[in-house]
This record gives C-alpha cells, structure tokens and sequence, in this order.
C-alpha cells in the first residue's frame, strides 16, 4: 500500500535531486570562479617573477648609489617563494623559504634543495643573462626557480575541500530525511492500523450486541434485520475502503447531497445523541465525480473530530453549494472550540492530533482522499472560539 502521499516525504525522491541538483551547481560554480581566480593569480605570480628576474639583470649594470629603486622592487615580493641559482644549480639567493627556528646551516641548506627540486618540477626557471656593462658581452648566466604562493595553493584546493563538505552535509541531510521518512511510515502504519481498528469497531459492536440479544431470547423483526444489514453493508463499506485506499480509485458521477445525507443517517445512529448535524443544499440535484466509499469516509472522518471537538455536545452544519467552473463547494461546520490559525495546515499532517489518545490519522486520509484521489481541494475555511470550526472541500463536478 502506497502511504507516502500523507506528507511532505511523497515528495523525498523529488527533495533529493533538488538537493544534489544545488550541490552540483554550487560546486560547478564555486569550481569555476575559483579556477578562474587561480589562472589570474598565477599570472600575476609570474609577471612578479618575470619583474625580479629582469631587476636582477638590470641592476648589475647599475651604480650602487642607484640602487634603492631597484632594492624596493625585489623586497616587494612577500608570498612567492624563489631561489636563485648559478649556471652550476648552486643556490646564490632566496625570497619567503620558511625555517624552523634554532636549525643550523646544514638543515637550512637542506630544506633549501628540497624547495628546489620541488620548483623544478612545477615550473620552467626564468632565465637571468649578466652582460658586461660596457661591451654587452655575456659573462654568466643566473636561474630564478619559483613556486605557487601559500595563498594559491589554497585557493587552488579549496573547491575540492568545498567539494568535500557538500557532501558531508549532503550525507547528513540524506540520513535525516531516511531516518525522518522511516519514522514517519511507522507512524503512519501505526496509524492505519488503529484507524482499521476503529472502523470496524463500529459495525463489530453493534453486531455483538444483536447477537447478546439473541441470545437472551430476543425476537427477529424487520427493524432489527434492517439495522443488522446495515452493519454488514458497513463491513463492505470499510472492505471497499481499504482497497481503494491502496490503489488508484474509479470515479464515478453520483449525487452529493445524497451520497451525504445517506452517510450522516448511518453515523447520526452511531455518535453522541446531544449532536445533530443537519445537511442543506439549494439543489438536491447536485452531482460530482467521486469514488463513494472513500468519500463517505472523508464526511465520517471530519464529522467525527467535529463530535470530538464538542466533547459530545453541539451541531454540525454541512452546506452544499453547486458552484461556477465546473465544482462543487462542501462546508461543514461544528460548534466546538475551534482550531488554531498556526495549526490550519498541521491538522493535515499524519501524526499531528490534539487528543491525548488521537493518532492523527483521520485528517491526513481525508486530505489524501480528496487531494490525490479525487483532484479536489479540502482547508480549514474559518476557525474561532465563538463560531466553530468550518472546512470546506472542493470536488470537481
């Protein structure tokens, strides 16, 4: 039986693409800009790069009192890390290499190749050409080696990193809607099962008591063989329910006012002799598409938390209104206490009741019935202290 149409988790297959759909966006997204923000800054590093290899070779032809310019120029650079190199690959100079503090020479120039052969690998060297001042004769050659900044490479991990914590999260929002749609169809065959139960109720104890009348000698009269077919017609009824319940329900055209009044005469017998409920329409003949046994359950099951709202003593008032476009208005209300205006739409929701004892059940067949089943609308119309509780349905005729 297909129960997951009582709440927000008929939706949970839909939920979770919509989530994995917006995890990938979000990570195509953050990967792209990233990217592109990385791309950027390795230019930028080797621009500044290429900057202190050409400072370099300028300023061997440069008079030392003119060197301050210069000097500013290669102190500029406070991320990259570079080492500079002689045509032997013996290192001359280095820029922002991290030490620990208190190691010798001997570690340093260790941590020194290490850094080198790493640079190596991730980039060509920048070529630095030292001429003769004078006769622009090549004396030597030098080799600026350098690698991605601290802030680059995080940058270039990051979306990965994002990457990882999308799907942890994803992970959690994953096993939270497992763990709350499992809890939530526990509820509901809980539910189903009590609801069962209380059907058959009804008709079982009315049968019971026939047959302890029987057997203190009562006597068979035509009333008494008509109230007894009727707890078996009921016994049907429910059987009918239960069925169509589980799979997708034929429509039929019937008259509403009558399919209503025929309901109500059987429960009016059967609930609170201090309630009456009254039907009143400005045509009998009014027809719409319905599936008659699912139907007179959703009228039991609101008039019977309208008797529950009333402790037992009050009125129902249903109202039949043929309307434009094709519908037909239904609003029944009671003299109970009312309902909240925050509460409206939880009412509907399977396991929200407000009886110690409720299971709340009733409403959420009710709305599956209508919504699902019959393409119609139900809503609380109106609630207050005062006035009662009025909901409206709304089927298509």
């Amino acid at each position: 039986m297909d129960m997951s149409g009582y709440s927000i988790f008929q939706n949970y297959t839909r939920v979770k693409w919509i989530i994995l759909a917006i995890s990938i966006l979000i990570s195509v997204v953050s990967i792209y800009f990233t990217g592109n923000l990385v791309d950027e800054l390795k230019t930028r590093e080797l621009k500044q790069i290429e900057q202190h290899a050409n400072t370099l070779q300028i300023i061997s032809n440069v008079e030392s009192e003119n060197l301050t310019y210069f000097t500013d120029i290669l102190t500029s650079n406070k991320s990259i890390p570079l080492i500079q190199t002689d045509e032997k690959g013996d290192i001359l100079n280095f820029l922002n290499i991290d030490f620990k503090s208190g190691i010798s020479e001997e570690e340093k120039n260790k941590v020194l190749e290490k850094e080198l052969a790493i640079m190596k690998k991730e980039y060509e060297p920048i070529l630095i050409t030292i001429r003769d001042s004078e006769t622009e004769e090549v004396l030597f050659y030098q080799y600026i080696y350098y690698r991605n900044s601290d802030l680059l490479y995080q940058l270039k991990y990051y979306p990965y990193v994002q990457l990882a914590i999308i799907f942890v999260l994803g992970l959690i929002v994953y096993m939270i809607f497992s763990y709350s749609k499992t809890s939530e169809q526990n509820r509901i065959w809980a539910g189903l099962a009590k609801e069962t139960a209380h059907q058959l109720g009804t008709p079982l104890s009315s049968l019971m008591a026939w047959t302890e009348y029987f057997k203190t000698g009562g006597k068979v009269n035509d009333e008494i063989i008509n109230e007894i077919d009727k707890d078996i017609k009921r016994l049907e009824i429910i059987t009918s329910r239960f069925s169509n319940i589980g799979s997708t329900p034929v429509l039929k055209e019937e008259n509403v006012y009558e399919v209503i009044k025929g309901t109500i005469g059987y429960l009016q017998n059967r609930i609170s002799k201090k309630v009456k409920i009254s039907v009143d329409t400005v045509t009998q003949d009014t027809y719409a598409n319905l599936n008659k046994p699912l139907f007179e359950w959703v009228i039991e099951n609101i008039c019977k938390n309208a008797v529950d709202a009333m402790s037992g003593v009050g009125s129902i008032k249903i109202h039949i209104i043929k309307a434009s476009e094709g519908r037909v208005f239904i609003d029944i209300n009671d003299s109970g206490k009312g309902i909240q205006k925050g509460d409206f739409k939880k009412i509907f929701h399977p396991g929200f009741s407000t009886k110690k004892r409720g299971w709340g059940l009733g409403l959420a067949l009710v709305k599956r019935i209508i919504e699902i089943y019959h393409q119609g609308q139900i809503f609380v119309k109106s609630s207050s202290s005062e006035l009662g509780t009025t909901f409206r349905v709304i089927l298509k005729s």
